[in-house]
């Protein structure tokens, strides 16, 4: 991990996973999601291409990711359709 004065800690979006759960800021998640979330979301850090993966600044990520709210999805396997919404 890159000293707090030096430069970025650019890790792969599969390290990227590994660090935010073993550190305890996301309960869980994959490199799949992270890629979704880098496409969707205009607040996600910068994302750099190396090679084949891309990489971000884990200084960067890690406080979006401790500041992120999420709002998970309505489970339809479980729960079948969600009601329809009154108007």
């Amino acid at each position: 991990m890159a000293d707090a004065e030096g430069g970025p800690d650019m890790v792969s979006f599969r390290e990227l996973a590994r660090r935010l759960v073993a550190e305890g800021i996301v309960e869980t998640i994959s490199h799949q999601r992270l890629s979704k979330i880098s496409r969707e979301d205009p607040e996600f850090p910068p994302v750099v291409k190396v090679g084949r993966s891309n990489a971000v600044d884990y200084r960067l990520a890690a406080p979006y990711f401790r500041g992120r709210v999420t709002r998970p999805g309505w489970r339809t396997d479980l729960k079948g359709r969600p009601p329809a919404a009154d108007e």
